[in-house]
């Protein structure tokens, strides 16, 4: 199998740190598309368009690039076995609460309207998925339920002051000093993070390529190598 780049349209620390975790060497390419909500547009389907947007913006820098990365998990191609077309991945992540998108909070009074809003409470997390190869683009949705304990006016007071809920949805990091908030989730963690990475696998090989790690990966029909 030849070696596929893997770039990652996306400048979130938090999506670069779950790849690395996985094991996944990447390029980042750093991208802005315009993030308004459109008349209508579900929560879902906004993830997903500004994920393909994403991905779409970042494959028009991509050859700009020198060459495939080192180590780490490559992305294999049996078909073409070359270096020309990457893989873009592009991804976008929001709250939702009582079916009402939370995007990045303008300040601290924001955060803190937010925080209320969440405590004691349900809502979910939505991450779109773009995976795109030349012409063929591929995605999907992620969705995670996440539980939030009451929250005191202390409490809310101590995390804002902490600033970590700065470029965050919904005002909060899991990963983070939030953890302290959090009574469980359903479903994906990474995906609260930022990145569903088991989705991430899945539609690479939508795009008929395999990950190649430490060992071998099979094809679809044999699985994993050892």
């Amino acid at each position: 199998m030849g070696v596929v780049r893997l770039i990652l349209a996306s400048a979130s620390p938090r999506r670069a740190e779950l790849l690395r975790t996985a094991g996944f060497e990447f390029e980042v390419v750093a991208v802005s598309v315009d993030e308004t909500v459109r008349d209508g547009e579900s929560p879902a389907a906004y993830v997903r368009r500004l994920a393909a947007d994403k991905s779409f913006v970042a494959s028009g820098f991509s050859r700009t690039i020198d060459g495939p990365p080192k180590g780490g998990h490559h992305i294999g191609d049996d078909r073409d076995g070359g270096d020309e077309a990457p893989i873009i991945l592009g991804a976008d992540t929001t709250v939702v609460i009582d079916g009402e998108i939370l995007g990045k909070p303008r300040d601290a009074g924001d955060a803190t309207a937010m925080l209320r809003r969440l405590s004691g409470r349900r809502h979910e997390v939505l991450t779109g998925v773009s995976l795109r190869r030349a012409a063929c683009e591929v995605g999907r949705v992620e969705t995670s339920a996440v539980y939030f304990a009451p929250l005191s006016a202390d409490d809310i007071a101590w995390y804002i002051a902490s600033a970590e809920w700065r470029d965050k949805a919904g005002a909060y990091a899991i990963q983070g000093y939030a953890s302290l908030f959090i009574e469980r989730i359903e479903g994906s963690y990474s995906n609260v993070v930022g990145l569903p990475v088991q989705m991430v696998y899945r539609l690479a090989r939508e795009l008929g390529v395999e990950l190649l790690g430490t060992g071998r990966w099979g094809d679809g029909e044999t699985g994993r190598a050892e």
